[in-house]
Order: structure tokens, then C-alpha cells, then sequence
């Protein structure tokens, strides 16, 4: 079956690029606002965008209500967040902290979600996070102004934390690091098999 863009409205076209662009790994972002509220929130359109300079990329789709997440406006006004990689035995809390709560009100307290300080910016780390980037805003840029249109967010990469046990000459433990991934609708993978293949 062959899809022509011109045809779809906006939830088709969300439906199959959110469902065929899987699995997706997903940043648990930690930011602080400008009175000091500390906000987590997961986003799964999320990828390095550079390795020198280290930069990461999110995008931020606009919801249909055009009611954002606390964690642009954070940024926007204090430039500074931590992407807490989700492992799977974070994955319940990460799903938790998606919901809408007042501005007010800080994620980690209504969930339980356990931090720590971070090194080189002001929100909080979460502690069990398996390897996490502290950041520094870089840019941001809109594509469309409507619902379903996104905002992309660089972030330069100031410092990285990787837990002990997953750091071996001067790599990440693939196999062990057991990150989540994101599939289309409430679906999320969790490797069964780590398997590695040489490149040609």
C-alpha cells in the first residue's frame, strides 16, 4: 500500500511516520524552571545530531491542543537540561512522568522519581538513569506553526555521566546498557538479543 502525503491529514501521517520510524531511543529530559519547579519529561523523536561539537538533537511536536510541555519553555528560559537514557527497569516511572501536570508541580516529586545533582547544570540528574548528558541549549527552530508541526532543539553536550559497571576501554557496554526504545502508538522494545555485525 502506498501512501500520498497530499492525501492525509495530520493523524494519518503521524500514525505512519511515529509507527515506522521505530524503535526510537528516548530522552527523559530533566529541566528547572526559571522560580526553580524541576520538570522531567520523555521525548522520543531524539538522535546525535554531531559528535565534534557534541550536540544532540530532540524535536517537540505540537500537540493539538497547542499546549506545550514545560520542558521548551524551560529551556527557552533558563538553557540548561540533563537526556537521562531510560533503561527498562525506569521505563514504568518514565510513562508516568508523560502526564500533564500543573506548572507548579515537579515531576519527580508526584512520581517518586529518585535524582541527584548534576555536575555542571542546575536541573536535577535522575540517579538510576544508566548513562546521562548534561546540556547546555545550542538552538531551536520551528517547522510550521500547526498541530502536528515540530520544534527541533539542539543541545550542546557539556558533560556525560555512564555508570561504572557499563564503561570499558573507553566504550559503552552494548550489551548491558538495556536501553528502551520507543515504537509507534503505546508500544515500546526492549531487546531480547544484543547481536553485532561487522562492518564490510
Amino acid at each position: 500500500m502506498n501512501f500520498d502525503i497530499s492525501d492525509l491529514g495530520n493523524q494519518a501521517k503521524y500514525r505512519l511516520l511515529n509507527g515506522g520510524v521505530t524503535p526510537r531511543p528516548i530522552a527523559w529530559i530533566s529541566t528547572r524552571s526559571k522560580v526553580g519547579v524541576d520538570n522531567l519529561a520523555p521525548y522520543s523523536f531524539f538522535t546525535v545530531a554531531s559528535c565534534n561539537p557534541p550536540v544532540l538533537m530532540y524535536t517537540q511536536i505540537t500537540p493539538r491542543t497547542d499546549i506545550h510541555k514545560d520542558t521548551l519553555k524551560n529551556l527557552m528560559e533558563t538553557g540548561e537540561c540533563v537526556v537521562n537514557i531510560v533503561s527498562s527497569d525506569l521505563m514504568d516511572m518514565m510513562n508516568a512522568t508523560s502526564a500533564s501536570l500543573p506548572i507548579d508541580e515537579s515531576e519527580f516529586s508526584h512520581v517518586g522519581v529518585e535524582y541527584s545533582a548534576s555536575q555542571t547544570v542546575l536541573p536535577l540528574s535522575v540517579e538510576e538513569s544508566p548513562v546521562r548528558y548534561e546540556c547546555r541549549l545550542r538552538e531551536t527552530f520551528s517547522i510550521g506553526d500547526s498541530a502536528g508541526s515540530g520544534t527541533v532543539v539542539l543541545l550542546d553536550v557539556v558533560s556525560i555521566y555512564v555508570r561504572d559497571d557499563l564503561y570499558s576501554d573507553g566504550i559503552i557496554d552494548q550489551a548491558r546498557i538495556d536501553s528502551v526504545g520507543k515504537m509507534g502508538g503505546d508500544g515500546y522494545y526492549i531487546a531480547a538479543e544484543y547481536t553485532e555485525l561487522g562492518r564490510p
